[in-house]
């Protein structure tokens, strides 16, 4: 089944984005005009993984965003990085980002209501997010005016590395460590 497993590199290869099992499993069983099995896949995939984890290859298989992706290893991360720095209009500003981690919390939600939560415009924000699709626009609100509700699109996901919304920090993440300079104790 060494065959099986160059097709499913080379479907991984030209997806831009992590592509689902489901996605593999339906373009090999219209290929080959026969059910490929999910575990049969899995399988492959797994082979396909330690296969790329060695010394060898500057890259590996890796499960991100609900589906599989092929990524540059940590040990190219500086050279990576030099390309990056010359692609640096798809970094995000801190009020982009700001605006970003309300809709990802908050969502579904209305501009408006980021605004409330900001206290400054989030236009621009709200915009280049749009532009850079890792928002959505997810509907209409049923209040006076029915507002747009903006939530995150699976690009957002995939930029992140996560596979759902409930991998995101929790505030409790967050809290406070004990005897900061500025606070009391008892």
């Amino acid at each position: 089944m060494d065959f099986l497993h160059r097709h499913i590199e080379a479907l991984i290869f030209c997806s831009q984005e992590p592509l689902p099992v489901a996605d593999i499993q339906r373009c090999l069983s219209e290929m080959f005009d026969a059910e490929i099995p999910v575990d049969q896949l899995e399988n492959a995939l797994q082979d396909i993984s330690e296969k790329y984890r060695g010394d060898d290859f500057a890259f590996s298989l890796e499960k991100i965003g609900g589906g599989y992706l092929f990524l540059t290893k940590p040990a190219y991360q500086s050279s990576i990085s030099i390309l990056l720095k010359h692609q640096s209009q798809r970094r995000l500003s801190s009020a982009q980002l700001e605006t970003l981690s309300i809709i990802a919390y908050k969502q579904p939600i209305t501009k408006s209501e980021m605004e409330q939560i900001r206290g400054v415009n989030c236009d621009y924000s709200v915009q280049k997010l749009l532009e850079k699709e890792l928002i959505a626009i997810k509907g209409k609100s049923d209040t006076v005016g029915k507002p747009l509700l903006y939530g995150t699109s699976q690009k957002f996901m995939d930029y992140f590395g996560i596979n759902d919304l409930k991998d995101l920090p929790q505030p409790k993440d967050f809290a406070e460590e004990e005897n900061q300079i500025g606070n009391q104790t008892d």
